[in-house]
């Protein structure tokens, strides 16, 4: 057995393959409501002799499928997304990344039963939200993972490089009603804490490292316009390119809220509207084995862009507990960013479908690579645990 036939076992299935991507695809659900692209997925596994548990941490869309040997081998987990986003549907192309970890995780199988070890397709919801892959590192379902893959479509080729870390805070402020042209003095607004909370925030970048991002907006500004907002509500997300920055600065803009709260006379609430993301850590010996098996698909070592920006994963967290890769496949003919109409259409035709299958062959290449030769197993943990020990010192 090589390489050559897994490819043969991608392209005997490839049709199946660009009609389960596109049912998806013309089925759009969001996060933790993706019950049509789980049966279709985890359907499609059962079928190639995959051991399929769903409702995973209690997450009704969530799935775990293994293929195990019974030799002794490395353990590779392919990541399976699948949720859209409201009103545009898969303009993140999530339809592919679905079928693409799928696909390489069937066509493996064969390599698995004859050199050893398991292969493992996570199903995880809601990477646009409060991303699976969150929980599933935190409940241990990650552990004894030897390498974690997953590739993105893009408009480029891109090597795996870094996200940034995340948190989603919530900050509730509670004044006391009044009506707003007779007794404006007895009431206190929440909606001044709010927005003085907004100000404050702004006066504090010019203090901020340059990677810091901070956006939010306001959920609940009051009620009518002749009542002193007794209730207001603001979300942001906070974003820096490493952990511990992203603690000092959330520890910063809660102290905005509390100042806005003091000012206005305002009672308070801080929270998480959503799970926090921590940052990707590339492990850049399998991301090397990737780029290495994407150039013998064809593909010029110059397209293979390094180093671009990107926001927050939940694929981060995953990279914190097992060695991980998240590069970016292209979608020819995009010139288009995620999250936009033009995206959308190309994860639904043509040019999405290429990528997909191309993005599958690299994974089931590099996986085929850690299966037949122990040497970059052994190199891959080994940057993964000098990695752990630097950011434990």
């Amino acid at each position: 057995m090589n390489k050559d036939s897994l490819f043969e076992t991608i392209e005997k299935h490839k049709d199946n393959w660009i009609q389960i991507s596109r049912y998806i695809w013309e089925n759009p659900e969001l996060g933790n409501e993706e019950h049509k692209a789980m049966e279709v997925l985890t359907e499609e596994l059962r079928n190639h002799g995959f051991d399929v548990e769903t409702n995973i941490a209690d997450l009704k869309t969530a799935f775990i499928a293994k293929f195990r040997s019974d030799k002794h081998g490395p353990t590779l987990g392919y990541f399976a997304e699948y949720d859209a986003l409201p009103e545009i549907g898969h303009a993140c192309g999530h339809n592919l990344i679905g079928m693409m970890s799928t696909g390489a995780a069937i066509a493996l199988k064969e390599a698995v039963a004859e050199f050893g070890g398991e292969v493992i397709v996570f199903g995880t919801p809601a990477e646009e939200t409060n991303g699976a892959k969150v929980i599933f590192a935190d409940k241990g379902l990650l552990d004894g993972l030897d390498a974690a893959l997953m590739v993105h479509p893009s408009g480029v080729h891109e090597r795996s490089g870094s996200s940034m870390a995340m948190e989603a805070v919530q900050f509730d402020f509670y004044g006391k009603p009044a009506h707003a042209a007779a007794s404006p003095d007895e009431g206190v607004n929440a909606l001044e804490g709010v927005i003085q909370t907004f100000n404050l925030i702004n006066s504090l970048r010019q203090h901020l490292p340059d990677d810091v991002r901070i956006h939010g907006i306001i959920t609940n500004g009051g009620d009518v316009v002749n009542v002193v907002p007794a209730r207001a509500q603001a979300q942001f997300y906070v974003r820096a390119n490493e952990k511990h920055v992203l603690e000092e600065t959330s520890a910063k803009v809660k102290r905005c809220v509390e100042a806005a709260a003091l000012a206005t006379g305002c009672e308070f609430k801080i929270s998480n509207h959503e799970l926090g993301y921590d940052n990707l850590t590339t492990n850049e010996t399998l991301s090397e084995l990737y780029c290495q098996n994407l150039i013998a698909l064809g593909v010029v070592p110059e397209e293979i862009l390094k180093d671009q920006d990107h926001g927050s994963l939940d694929m981060g967290n995953v990279s914190q507990v097992a060695p991980a890769i998240h590069p970016y496949i292209k979608m020819d003919d995009c010139p288009y960013s995620g999250h936009t109409e033009g995206f959308r259409d190309a994860a639904g035709d043509s040019r999405g479908f290429e990528a997909m299958i191309l993005g599958a062959k690299t994974l089931v290449a590099t996986g085929y690579d850690l299966l037949t030769n122990p040497a970059y197993v052994k190199e891959i943990k080994e940057e993964f645990e000098r990695t752990v020990a630097r950011k434990n010192v």
